[in-house]
């Protein structure tokens, strides 16, 4: 579960981005200011990504951002700067203290989660985990190279879109998946619809992992989650 640093001094914006990156299945931990954001830094775990506004009441995000690459522990962390300024210079003074990324106010969500998505991805942190040999997980084995989901010994059948969905949430377990990300990346639905389409085969998927169908939770108002450690 990537976890994402929020250094905005703007508390409104802030609880908007947070509540929009948990529904993504992010962890968030936020700063309004570059003291307290100095101070997220060192708490653990480190960040994977720090969403860094270029202003901030007590120092310049720029310098905070030289500070974040100056540090041995944060110096690889990529940092996404928002400003309200969208003029050359301003993005130029951006990237040279160091940023990843740089986003112009006001924004769209949705545009902010696609650039954090691909800044993970260059990064490394929102790697799925590589599962290169089959795994026991309480009555299950899964083999995900094998294509193959057991329980009790015995295969489970399942269609190649179950799969993808068993496989989503099995490497992403102890992680919430909104529905509208389900959507996306098992069926590279993007659009913004209204469907019932994950409640189904999440339903099916668990009928047919009989009494481990469990194992993939329902979180109220979030969508849904593979659990962490078999029972």
């Amino acid at each position: 579960m990537p976890l994402i640093l929020i250094v905005e001094d703007e508390a409104d914006l802030v609880r908007n981005l947070e509540y929009n990156l948990q529904k993504e299945g992010y962890q968030t931990r936020a700063a309004l200011d570059g003291q307290s954001a100095l101070a997220a830094l060192s708490e653990s775990p480190a960040p994977d990504l720090i969403i860094l506004d270029r202003m901030l009441p007590d120092m310049k995000g720029a310098e905070l951002c030289r500070h974040i690459r100056n540090d041995e522990t944060t110096r690889d962390t990529p940092v996404l700067m928002l400003t309200a300024r969208g003029e050359e210079i301003d993005r130029i003074t951006g990237f040279e203290a160091g940023a990843d990324d740089y986003v112009v106010k006001p924004f769209s969500v949705r545009e902010l989660k696609l650039r954090i998505r691909a800044i993970l991805r260059r990064s490394g942190s929102a790697d799925e985990e590589v599962i290169a040999e089959s795994v026991d997980f309480g009555p299950l084995r899964v083999d995900i190279p094998g294509h193959t989901v057991c329980l009790h010994d015995r295969a489970v059948e399942l269609t190649a879109l179950e799969f993808r969905l068993f496989k989503t949430l099995f490497v992403r377990r102890g992680r919430v998946q909104s529905r509208e990300v389900l959507l996306r990346d098992v069926w590279n639905i993007t659009a913004n619809v209204k469907t019932r389409t994950v409640d189904t085969h999440i339903k099916r998927l668990r009928e047919k992992l009989g009494d481990a169908g469990d194992y993939i939770e329902t979180v109220r108002g979030l969508g849904y989650r593979f659990t962490s450690e078999p029972t």
